[in-house]
């Protein structure tokens, strides 16, 4: 396997950011930055660049979310790749797991990754170093200090259930 192998060539299964109403909140405050950068030039005041920079920063983060067409997760004979953080072999994976986690008044499901070994050996390819431009971004995933990914699967176009059956079952197949 080519330890340089790029994101955009991973093939197999994928999943991406949904297409629906999730993403309005990230053109409302587009618009609203624009708003607010228009109001302060008219005004001459310069206090609604700080509304027009807490907006833009929103939507600066959230960028990703509008990158429907773009695989997010997925997996194919070398194991599990994550956008911005890179492909674990399959050998390293120990425990796939599905944690549903309550947050406010929704249920949000976590895909959770355990890794059976350190990370420099469980990573075929390593896409934790994201361009300049994109450091700030949302990121698909978190790792706590136990070595365990974890992946918010809300805004994905498929089912929570769906993408945790489909890694364990291809987890089975290639470590058997």
């Amino acid at each position: 396997m080519n330890a340089n192998l790029e994101e955009r060539d991973v093939g197999g299964y994928s999943v991406a950011y949904r297409r629906d109403d999730t993403n309005f909140p990230v053109y409302v405050t587009a618009a609203l930055a624009a708003v607010f950068v228009t109001a302060a030039w008219i005004t001459g005041e310069a206090y609604w660049l700080a509304f027009a920079l807490a907006a833009a920063g929103f939507t600066y983060y959230n960028m990703p979310l509008l990158e429907t067409g773009r695989p997010t997760i997925g997996a194919n004979q070398y194991g599990i790749f994550i956008q911005a953080f890179g492909l674990i072999r399959w050998r390293a994976i120990e425990y796939i797991g599905l944690a549903e986690i309550a947050e406010r008044a929704m249920t949000v499901h976590e895909l959770q990754i355990v890794l059976n070994a350190p990370l420099g050996s469980a990573l075929v390819a390593d896409w934790r170093k994201q361009p300049n431009y994109r450091r700030l971004m949302r990121l698909p995933w978190r790792m706590d200090h136990n070595g365990v990914v974890r992946v918010n699967v809300e805004p994905f176009d498929q089912p929570a259930d769906e993408i945790h059956r489909t890694f364990l079952r291809m987890l089975r197949y290639y470590r058997s």
